[in-house]
């Protein structure tokens, strides 16, 4: 029911500046999507690493923040026993579990006249200003409430995976309001208003040795301080989302109901996109929910990449009767696909 749009990908690696001397980007995705003075805005992830001279190849460079602000590049020996680093997304210390990541995200803003040519800016919007982040930011979720902007983001560390929260009114002065779930939590999607007097988000814990990675309901007085937890979508024994499920864009309001597209992955880690309904008085009770799919990776864009087989949506714009899907393709770019949402609403079984 989605068409992928033919000028994909939108915005490419090569596309972005690296933020400071002696890195290059890898990746520009998962963006967060919304409308803001007759724009299309994203907020994209931009992933870079450190460049690696022509001498050092005996070498894997880390970098994060210290807890004093600065960014650090550590080197670490590919022969050093202590170390395994055979996977190029991070390295792992063999004795103490400490794991390091070959890369380090910001957040970027971009803004689009026609939601498809995007003039993405050269600096950071948002990038790692505490402890929590010293191994970057990722994953913006965009949601207007009232006359603010709530940007939920995931907040990476060797504390764990959590989620943080910033707003703006305009997208230039940005005002930080700290984490709002700690690890290991993360896939936050807040909704634009409150419901039965309650602010409501979904989110995903990542549980340990019991339990499966399953999307969550929360409450809140004030977007900052969140209980009343329940689940709400569980993973699918078998098939396309039987490894996880996790929040994607943040949900829309429909004459049916909440429609929220979310994302699935099987136990090979093949990410797709599934969708399904709630009722508006009550946002935990799942009255529809699509079969199959509603968008999965099949272009090569989205088949090959840093991280292939993923498609992973945080932004979705309503345009008319028209849902304009914004995804990151193989944690690579940002791409654009578009559906009526009636032909999204007529897959819900």
């Amino acid at each position: 029911m989605f068409q992928r749009h033919p000028q994909n990908p939108l915005i490419r690696p090569q596309d972005a500046a690296p933020s400071r001397p002696g890195f290059e980007v890898i990746g520009t995705f998962n963006a967060g999507a919304v409308v803001y003075q007759g724009e299309t805005v994203l907020l994209v992830r931009v992933a870079e690493r450190p460049v690696q001279n022509e001498a050092g190849g005996n070498q894997v460079l880390v970098p994060y923040y210290s807890p004093e602000g600065e960014l650090v590049v550590r080197e670490i020996r590919r022969d050093d026993p202590d170390f395994d680093t055979s996977d190029s997304r991070f390295v792992i210390h063999r004795h103490t579990g400490e794991l390091f990541l070959t890369s380090i995200s910001h957040l970027r803003l971009a803004r689009s006249r026609n939601g498809v040519r995007f003039e993405l800016e050269p600096a950071p919007w948002l990038k790692a200003g505490q402890a929590e982040e010293a191994f970057g930011v990722e994953d913006a979720r965009i949601t207007p409430v009232g006359n603010r902007y709530y940007v939920n983001y995931t907040a990476v560390s060797p504390l764990g995976i959590a989620t943080g929260l910033v707003s703006t009114h305009d997208f230039a002065a940005v005002e930080r309001h700290g984490i709002i779930f700690p690890p290991a939590n993360r896939d936050v999607t807040l909704f634009p208003c409150q419901i039965n007097g309650r602010y409501v988000c979904y989110h995903r814990p990542m549980p340990g040795m019991f339990g499966g990675y399953n999307i969550w309901m929360a409450e809140s007085p004030d977007l900052r301080h969140w209980g009343n937890h329940r689940p709400v979508l569980r993973a699918q024994p078998g098939g396309w989302e039987s490894g996880r499920v996790g929040g994607g864009a943040p949900p829309i309001w429909t004459e049916r109901g909440w429609l929220s597209i979310y994302h699935a992955a099987d136990r090979q880690d093949r990410y797709c996109l599934g969708v399904f309904l709630t009722p508006h008085d009550d946002p935990a009770r799942v009255i529809a929910r699509a079969r199959e799919p509603i968008f999965q990776p099949e272009a090569p864009y989205e088949v090959e990449g840093f991280f292939g087989n993923v498609v992973f949506t945080c932004g979705v714009v309503l345009a008319g009767d028209t849902l304009r899907l914004y995804y990151g393709a193989a944690d690579e770019s940002v791409c654009l696909a578009e559906a009526p949402l009636a032909a999204v609403l007529d897959a819900l079984a």
